[in-house]
């Protein structure tokens, strides 16, 4: 593969798996201007935002089967004609239930490009190199929650919020025609693999019990889950509590999302000196302290918005290390069923981050205190899980040795 090559599929596989992404990010700051249109509150809204999260997990684990069946085009391009068809359907949404609803479906297209974009990742690139690709597909994934919420705003505040799902159909659109032009057939299509109820379960349940992806992916998991309970948050806490304007939050979530960028391309640097399970104590150790000093800060009242901006900051910044060294060790065992490894990550992943913006939505009280609570659990029970999983994994393989 040539450089030029290597790179354009890259790219492209970054805009795939940003399309979901990109899909939260834009139209976070429209959550008053929807609600005010629809006659109901944010905290409403927001369980658009918790079924988005539902539909993805749940569309992952429907596609992972199939992409491992019939090949990864043809069910990315089917994914991508249903999320194009409820964009438009968004556009003209009159309720809020209509809205969760066609949120729902909307998270059951864009779903593909995520479970496809990490089982091409396996497909194509030398398993020792994972790491680094995902630390790249950051920076091109990173665009989102630096540009989205900027645009949102803007479309939300001179056009409507309506607009922000057109500006979303074109963006499909344009997805669509760079996955034709460069996308190649990574995994052609093997009758082998069975989508009968059994087997595929026991598929599922064969790749959920391996031990490196099951500490891995929960552990990556809970760490995306804070995450995103700061994106469902974000939105009431600098708006409404620290009076920022739609347009001018997109700054601040712009600004505390070049942290995780420039993270992950530090990631592929300190690959080169460190092994992703090294990588990951380290880093797990400073977003676990950052997010149990934000939430005692503001459970006592103590910290104002430019100490809640800059300890965001930290926390996100450990999300660029943690996802791609994550990802790539719990995606490394498998080869012939990276589809339905990569589906029950990515389910992982958005189930944990429905629950905790879920959560975060439940637990409203007018304060930012039940945003940074539910971060502070996710970063303690990841930080756990990465402990108990590094030591399990460790000794499990020190008995294998042993015996052989």
């Amino acid at each position: 593969m040539s450089i030029k090559n290597r790179g354009i599929i890259i790219f492209t596989l970054g805009v795939l798996s940003a399309l979901g992404p990109f899909s939260i990010d834009m139209y976070l700051p429209a959550f008053p201007a929807i609600a005010k249109d629809l006659g109901t509150s944010i905290s409403q809204i927001q369980l658009s935002l918790t079924s988005y999260f539902i539909g993805i997990s749940l569309g992952q684990l429907i596609y992972g089967p199939i992409i491992d069946r019939f090949g990864r085009l043809v069910p990315l391009f089917t994914g991508l004609a249903i999320y194009f068809l409820t964009c438009i359907a968004c556009m003209f949404a009159q309720s809020a239930d209509a809205l969760i609803l066609l949120r729902f479906a909307q998270a059951l297209g864009s779903c593909t490009g995520m479970v496809v974009g990490r089982a091409m990742v396996r497909d194509i690139f030398p398993v020792n190199e994972n790491a680094k690709i995902f630390s790249l597909l950051i920076l091109v994934i990173g665009v989102s929650p630096i540009l989205a919420p900027t645009l949102g705003g803007y479309v939300s505040v001179n056009f409507g919020w309506r607009n922000i799902f057109l500006f979303l159909t074109f963006l499909c659109a344009f997805t669509i025609f760079l996955c034709y032009r460069y996308l190649p057939e990574s995994k052609p299509a093997d009758s082998s693999m069975s989508l009968k109820p059994k087997a595929v379960l026991g598929d599922f349940w064969a790749v959920m019990i391996q031990p490196q992806f099951l500490f891995y992916a929960l552990a990556g998991g809970l760490a995306s889950a804070g995450m995103f309970a700061y994106i469902s948050g974000s939105p009431f806490v600098f708006i409404d509590l620290f009076r920022v304007s739609e347009a001018h939050f997109g700054w601040f979530f712009a600004f505390n999302a070049t942290g995780l960028i420039i993270a992950s391309q530090f990631n592929s640097l300190w690959l080169n000196k460190k092994s992703s399970e090294s990588i990951i104590v380290r880093v797990s150790t400073i977003q676990l302290i950052t997010a149990i000093a934000m939430f005692i800060l503001t459970f006592f009242g103590q910290i104002g918005m430019v100490g809640t901006v800059a300890l965001l900051y930290i926390y996100l910044a450990m999300q660029g290390f943690l996802f791609p060294n994550c990802s790539a060790l719990a995606m490394a065992p498998f080869s012939k069923k990276a589809g339905i490894a990569s589906a029950l990550l990515g389910c992982i992943q958005m189930l944990f981050s429905a629950l905790a913006s879920g959560a975060v939505s439940l637990l409203f009280d007018n304060t930012a205190v039940p945003m940074t609570a539910v971060i502070a659990f996710c970063a303690i029970a990841s930080f756990t899980l990465i402990l108990v999983g590094r030591r399990f994994i460790g000794k499990r393989a020190n008995e294998e040795l042993s015996v052989a």
